[in-house]
């Protein structure tokens, strides 16, 4: 399943500073059970605005770091909560319906749901 946020820097702080934190953040929740990975998207032509995915085995995996995460990630997000904007845009499950190019030889399995992820 796939967490989704957009995150709006507010006038004088930067996407590239929040980035800093959302890394922080980011490699800490990486180590609970069913993470699979965090992405930050800049958005074209609005470079304070980014898309965040957080990509997880399951929706339980997630509620369950959510319901008591370390202090340590509790800090940094409340740290940048004065600096940035942040809209919740929806969970949702991995890609049931997938076109790829014919001659498609990555490996991404955000894009090729055949592919194994752990």
């Amino acid at each position: 399943m796939h967490y989704i946020f957009e995150v709006r820097a507010k006038p004088g702080y930067s996407i590239e500073a929040y980035a800093e934190g959302w890394m922080a953040a980011s490699a800490l929740i990486q180590q609970a059970p069913g993470a699979r990975g965090t992405r930050l998207h800049r958005k074209i032509d609005e470079p304070d605005v980014a898309l965040a995915i957080a990509t997880w085995d399951s929706k339980h995996a997630r509620d369950a770091m959510e319901s008591n995460p370390p202090a340590a990630i509790k800090a940094i997000i409340e740290g940048q909560k004065p600096f940035v904007d942040i809209r919740f845009i929806g969970q949702f499950e991995a890609p049931e319906w997938v076109v790829l190019p014919p001659d498609y030889a990555g490996d991404d399995p955000y894009l090729d749901p055949t592919l194994d992820r752990e």
